[in-house]
C-alpha cells in the first residue's frame, strides 16, 4: 500500500508542476496574442524531402528481439561452447551429449538409474518452459511496415521539450539558445555512444497551444502561441537539420480545433504532433485541477488528419506522440489506428525515482504497447535521472526519448 500511495503522490506531483509550467507563460504569452491575427501564417512546403536517413525506416526482422534489451534475451548454448579448452574438456561434452541422447529415448523408471534419468529430463523440460515464458513477457506486436522516410524505428528521436515562452515548463525555453542547442548534442551524442547502431536524430518539441489556469477570452482554457513565434522555431529546427515536434494542450477545446491552424506547418516533411492528454479536460474541472483524459477517438482524429496530409503533400510519414503516466490518461488503446503513414509513440512521461518510472513504464508502455516507445526525462524532477545507458536497458527499449 505504501508504494501504491507514493506513486499516487508522484503522479499528483507531475500532474501540478507540469500545470505551474504551463501558466508560467501565460503572462508572456498574452503579449502576443494581439499580433496573432495579423501574423501572416506560412503554406509553403521546402523544397527538402527529408532530413533523417534512409536506414531508418529499416525494419527489423525480428520486432521483439530488437527492442528487447540484451540482458532479457534468451541466453543460447554457443557462448557456453566456448569455455572447452582443452581435449579433455571436449571429450567430457562429447560424453554428455550422448548421455543426453540415451536420455532422450524410452525410460525404464523401474530402476534407480532410470528414475533420476527421468527426473533430470522433468527438470530440463521445465526449465525449457520457464525460458519460453519470459520470452513471451517480452512479446510486442509489430508495428506497419515503415514507408521510405520513415523516421522510425531505424532510427531514435532525442527532443528537447517546453515553450521558448517559458523556463519553467522545459529545457528547450530554460536556455538561451546556443546552451540549449549545445546540451542538445551532447544529449544526443550520449545515445550515439551508447547504441552505436542506431542513428539519432534531434528535435525541438514545442507546446502550442498551452494549457491555462483561467478560461480567457474563448473560455477554452488555452492559449495559442503566435504564429512567428512558431514559425521561428520550426526555421531554427530545420536550419539545424532537427525534426519539429508541435506539442498540443487543448484545455477545453478539441484535438480537431486545435489542429486546424496547425496544418500549415505539418504540411512540411520535418513537422511532427504529439497529444498531451493531461491537459484535455472532458469535464468542469480546469487544467491542472485534475489528470485529463484522452481517447483512442481523439487519438485518430490526429492520425486521420495527418494520413490526409501525408498523401495530399507527398510528405515521408508522420510520428505522433502521445504523453501517458496514468492509466485514465488514454482510454481505448487498443483501438488506435494502425497506419504506416502515422507512427505512433506511447511515451511515459511521468517524473520521479527510478523505481517508480520503472513501474509506470511498464504500466503504460510494456503491458499497453501500441506502435513505439518512449520516455520522458526530467531535469529537475528525476533524482537520479537515467543515463542514455539506463534507458538502453528498458523493455521495450524506447526509440523516442523526451528531456524536460
Amino acid at each position: 500500500m505504501m508504494f501504491k500511495n507514493r506513486r499516487a503522490a508522484s503522479v499528483t506531483a507531475a500532474a501540478a508542476l507540469t500545470a505551474l509550467g504551463a501558466f508560467a507563460c501565460e503572462k508572456a504569452g498574452s503579449a502576443h496574442e494581439a499580433t496573432t491575427a495579423q501574423a501572416t501564417r506560412p503554406d509553403t512546403t521546402p523544397v527538402r524531402a527529408s532530413i533523417v536517413p534512409e536506414r531508418c525506416a529499416t525494419m527489423p526482422a525480428n520486432w521483439t528481439l530488437a527492442v528487447t534489451p540484451k540482458r532479457l534475451l534468451p541466453k543460447t548454448d554457443s557462448g557456453k561452447a566456448t569455455a572447452a579448452t582443452s581435449n579433455s574438456t571436449a571429450q567430457d561434452s562429447t560424453k554428455s551429449a550422448a548421455s543426453d541422447s540415451v536420455a532422450a529415448g524410452p525410460i525404464d523408471t523401474t530402476s534407480a538409474a532410470g528414475k533420476a534419468r527421468a527426473r533430470k529430463q522433468a527438470a530440463s523440460a521445465r526449465r525449457d518452459s520457464i525460458a519460453a515464458a519470459k520470452v513471451a513477457l517480452d512479446t510486442f506486436p509489430t508495428p506497419p511496415t515503415p514507408l521510405p522516410g520513415a523516421v522510425l524505428p531505424g532510427c531514435r528521436i532525442v527532443a528537447f521539450y517546453g515553450n521558448p515562452l517559458s523556463k519553467r515548463m522545459g529545457i528547450l525555453g530554460e536556455l538561451p539558445t546556443p546552451q540549449m542547442l549545445a546540451k542538445l548534442e551532447d544529449e544526443a551524442h550520449a545515445f550515439e555512444r551508447a547504441d552505436t547502431a542506431t542513428p539519432v536524430v534531434r528535435a525541438l518539441e514545442m507546446i502550442t497551444p498551452v494549457a491555462q489556469g483561467s478560461p480567457g477570452t474563448t473560455g477554452l482554457w488555452r492559449m495559442r502561441m503566435p504564429d512567428t513565434l512558431i514559425e521561428n522555431m520550426a526555421k531554427l529546427a530545420e536550419s539545424k537539420g532537427y525534426l519539429f515536434i508541435l506539442d498540443v494542450q487543448v484545455g477545453k477545446s478539441t484535438v480537431a480545433a486545435e489542429l486546424a491552424p496547425l496544418i500549415p506547418w505539418l504540411k512540411r516533411p520535418y513537422v511532427h504532433l504529439a497529444l498531451d492528454p493531461e491537459f484535455s479536460m472532458k469535464g468542469k474541472e480546469p487544467p491542472g485541477k485534475k489528470i485529463g483524459t484522452m481517447d483512442a477517438a481523439d487519438v485518430n482524429v490526429a492520425i486521420a488528419l495527418l494520413e490526409k496530409l501525408v498523401d495530399e503533400n507527398k510528405l515521408p510519414p508522420k510520428v505522433l506522440i502521445v504523453h501517458r503516466f496514468t492509466q485514465s490518461m488514454l482510454t481505448n488503446h487498443e483501438k488506435i489506428a494502425r497506419d504506416p503513414r502515422v507512427q505512433v509513440v506511447i511515451d511515459m512521461d511521468g517524473f520521479g525515482p527510478p523505481h517508480l518510472k520503472l513501474d509506470s513504464y511498464k504500466a503504460y508502455v510494456h503491458k499497453r504497447p501500441v506502435q513505439y516507445f518512449g520516455i520522458k526525462l526530467f531535469y529537475k524532477n528525476d533524482k537520479p535521472r537515467f543515463s542514455a545507458a539506463d534507458v538502453l536497458q528498458l523493455s521495450p527499449i524506447p526509440q523516442y526519448v523526451q528531456y524536460q
